[in-house]
């Protein structure tokens, strides 16, 4: 199936597996797939995800990772980027520096969107240095055209608790974000999976059947899918496809019995998903939100 050729450069800036679809092998795959080109910038590089067990990392020293980044500042094409994606992390003083070419670039083209999937736990605990969560927090989360964060890492990122999604949704008043998709929100149907797209006091739920044996990734796919949608479509619209493209690859690669998600070989799933998404739209006009209107009812799967 072809794509439509979409104008303007993504930097997609996060870990590279070696084996596996994770950081930017599942972003990259995810943004060209639907037509964008993609300036790939590994953070870290490792032989696969370190849930699959030993996996040696190896990360760039700072002064390196520093001037690879004046090297993306002073290069003659930047004018073609659109937009910047964030996610992993390999040390403390890489935030720091991405943000310096974010403003950059914004200065530029005021118009850039930036990404930043805060890619630091998960409801097990951080699973990265605390001092490159805080960095991220401290010089990234302001940046931000959109964040994407899981309920935890929302949780941490504003030190808070949740107990529901209007919690959620009063917290991202709290700190000032135009645009936030919290993944992993509470879902409103049974044995479902959330991702809560909030702007201002509104919020639009999405909602799927949840999977069992989910490899890694997902978040990584779904961040980039989003952005990829968002750069071209409504935003309630870029939240149904790219939950759509993610439950239909996690459903398919779980019938393959993958270790990783199978984006090579199910990239239609990507492109056009048909997998059931329900959407409803959210408002807070209390202590919790209500359903006030269903945008959109699951569609039959292929």
């Amino acid at each position: 199936m072809s794509t439509e050729t979409r104008g303007g450069a993504v930097i997609s800036i996060s870990s590279h597996v070696i084996r596996g679809s994770v950081g930017n092998r599942a972003s990259v795959f995810a943004l060209e797939s639907l037509g964008f080109p993609v300036w790939s910038m590994p953070t870290v590089v490792l032989p696969w995800h370190p849930g699959h067990g030993r996996s040696t990392r190896m990360v760039f020293p700072d002064d390196l990772f520093e001037s690879a980044v004046n090297d993306l500042i002073a290069a003659p094409w930047a004018g073609e980027v659109k937009a910047v994606m964030t996610g992993y992390f390999g040390a403390p003083a890489q935030p720091a520096a991405v943000a310096r070419l974010i403003r950059h670039l914004k200065e530029r083209n005021p118009d850039l969107i930036y990404l930043c999937d805060p890619v630091i736990g998960d409801m097990s605990g951080l699973y990265v240095p605390e001092a490159t969560a805080i960095a991220i927090r401290d010089h990234l989360l302001p940046l931000a055209s959109v964040a994407t964060p899981n309920r935890f890492e929302f949780a941490w990122l504003t030190g808070e608790t949740f107990s529901d999604n209007s919690a959620i949704i009063k917290a991202a008043a709290r700190i000032g974000l135009d645009r936030l998709v919290v993944t992993s929100a509470f879902p409103m149907m049974a044995n479902s999976i959330g991702n809560l797209l909030i702007e201002g006091k509104t919020a639009v739920l999405a909602e799927h059947r949840a999977v069992d044996r989910a490899p890694n990734g997902l978040g990584d796919l779904f961040s980039a899918l989003f952005l990829a949608h968002l750069m071209g479509k409504p935003q309630e619209e870029a939240l149904r496809l790219a939950s759509a493209s993610v439950f239909e690859m996690l459903q398919r690669t779980v019938k393959r019995q993958g270790d990783e998600l199978a984006l090579e070989s199910e990239r239609e799933s990507l492109v056009a998903p048909l997998a059931p998404v329900s959407l409803r739209r959210l408002v807070v006009p209390g202590p919790h939100p209500r359903e006030s209107q269903e945008i959109a009812k699951p569609a039959a799967s292929r």
